[in-house]
């Protein structure tokens, strides 16, 4: 169905005509967004494997419990909080593995899509590389705030929200987590990875500058599990 079909359509009813029977209506809300989840799932799990079945794992469930949504929060909060659950839950279950690539650059590699990975100076790719094994020494809790708030760029109320604890909670967690990487990434901080330095917006702390995730490209499908991979195709 064309893109436009749905163009002045709400998420919230976007979802209701899905559980109404409607077949394109869950296609249009992960063509919405599948970016964002995917770049939250990639930057939580530091495994880009991992990451696709997580949200693979996200829109099935969200597919499958439609119906259960009250309305009392936006759907993409659902949904990010749906993805958001998987990811810890496969933390959790492989807490003895370290999901973030430390030692591999050719594993590294893969976390970015190809035309960053090409145009990309070297200390750019270094401060992912480094960025992404601090954030996997975190606890699994710690690092979700992070991500959420730090890298993706929620407020903590949002962040709350997607994470379902209180807003006291996500900014507990982001400090404890700021502070378990402060010794790790002062040099960062300190200049030495290319030009960008450190700064302060809204509920952050000033620390190293952080590169957007590459998010998945658009496959246009109502499945919800062809977004595994997502943005694998280059």
């Amino acid at each position: 169905m064309d893109d436009t079909s749905f163009a002045d359509t709400s998420d919230q009813d976007l979802l209701a005509s899905h559980v109404a029977g409607e077949p394109d209506a869950f296609g249009e809300l992960v063509r919405r967004h599948r970016d964002r989840l995917w770049a939250v799932a990639l930057r939580t799990l530091g495994d880009r494997e991992e990451a696709a079945d997580a949200v693979q794992d996200a829109l099935v469930s969200a597919f499958r419990a439609a119906h259960t949504f009250r309305g009392q929060s936006a759907v993409t909060t659902w949904l990010h909080r749906i993805t958001v659950n998987a990811c810890l839950d496969r933390i959790r279950k492989a807490s003895s593995r370290k999901t973030a690539p430390v030692d591999d650059p050719e594993r590294f590699d893969q976390l970015l899509e190809p035309h960053e990975s090409a145009e990309a100076p070297a200390e750019r790719q270094d401060l992912h590389r480094e960025l992404l094994a601090a954030l996997g020494t975190l606890p699994a809790e710690q690092r979700a705030a992070l991500v959420l708030v730090d890298m993706q760029g929620y407020p903590v109320a949002e962040a709350a929200r997607i994470l379902d604890v209180p807003v006291g909670t996500v900014k507990s967690r982001c400090a404890r987590g700021r502070a378990r990487l402060a010794p790790q990434l002062a040099h960062l901080r300190n200049g030495n990875h290319g030009n960008e330095g450190p700064r302060a917006e809204g509920n952050r702390t000033p620390r190293a500058s952080v590169p957007p995730a590459a998010g998945p490209r658009d496959v246009g499908t109502s499945d919800p599990a062809a977004a595994k991979g997502g943005g694998g195709r280059a």
